[in-house]
């Protein structure tokens, strides 16, 4: 009851100051009053976009298919022209080509050690997009924990300042003290979202390039057991 009578003293004495004073707070105002802790959360929402421009531009990069790629390789080797086929390789600078072109280069040995070159390259392919990623996620669940504690260390710190205050206690003390606290929550949260948000899509664009690695291989695979002219 102590509590719900604070917290409505807390709302009342909010709602009548702005009625009177017409104070608002800016979010920049909002974000100093969090302390050292929302420097912090600024910090980690920086690398967290730093994170996902970059390795958004990298997938993008990659995922860049020509689409007459596989049949143009698939000429080359039916003619016997593997030498074409390497440049063809050489000249596109992505994760299928470098795949392929590995491929290629293992053309005469057992289709098994062949298959198993070209999964391995695609499999460097992939954990080199994976870079910064284990990261992010990292920033998407440590960010509300870190708000959480600006707000338990904001709260102690407004309490103790109300028992020190003594007979002297003044509401707005309290109010403000909550309300500074609580500014860390959101600046933790917000940043958690945005880079669980930024997580989840850039894996989701890494699965499908995996797909359409995948379905590469398997077409490369076909075309070896082809007859060579």
């Amino acid at each position: 009851m102590v509590l719900l009578q604070v917290v409505e003293n807390v709302q009342n004495v909010t709602s009548a100051v702005e009625k009177t004073t017409g104070m608002t707070l800016s979010l920049w105002e909002l974000a100093v009053k969090g302390g050292w802790i929302m420097i912090v959360l600024a910090f980690l929402s920086f690398i967290a976009i730093y994170i996902f421009v970059e390795r958004f531009i990298a997938i993008k990069k990659a995922s860049k298919y020509e689409s007459k790629f596989m049949e143009n390789i698939r000429a080359y080797i039916l003619d016997g022209k593997l030498d074409n086929a390497l440049a063809l390789c050489k000249a596109n600078d992505n994760p299928f080509s470098r795949m392929i072109e590995k491929g290629i280069q293992r053309i005469g040995r057992p289709l098994n050690d062949i298959n198993a070159a070209i999964e391995n390259v695609g499999q460097l392919e992939i954990e080199n997009l994976k870079k910064g990623l284990p990261f992010l996620g990292t920033i998407a669940g440590a960010a509300p924990m870190i708000g959480f504690l600006g707000t338990v260390t904001g709260m102690v710190r407004a309490f103790y300042n109300m028992a020190n205050a003594g007979n002297n206690l003044d509401i707005t003390m309290l109010a403000g003290g909550i309300y500074e606290a609580m500014v860390t929550t959101i600046g933790g949260l917000i940043v958690g979202i945005v880079a669980y948000l930024a997580y989840n899509y850039l894996v989701s664009q890494i699965e499908r390039l995996v797909y359409m690695l995948q379905a590469t291989a398997t077409e490369f695979m076909d075309l070896l057991n082809e007859p060579i002219k």
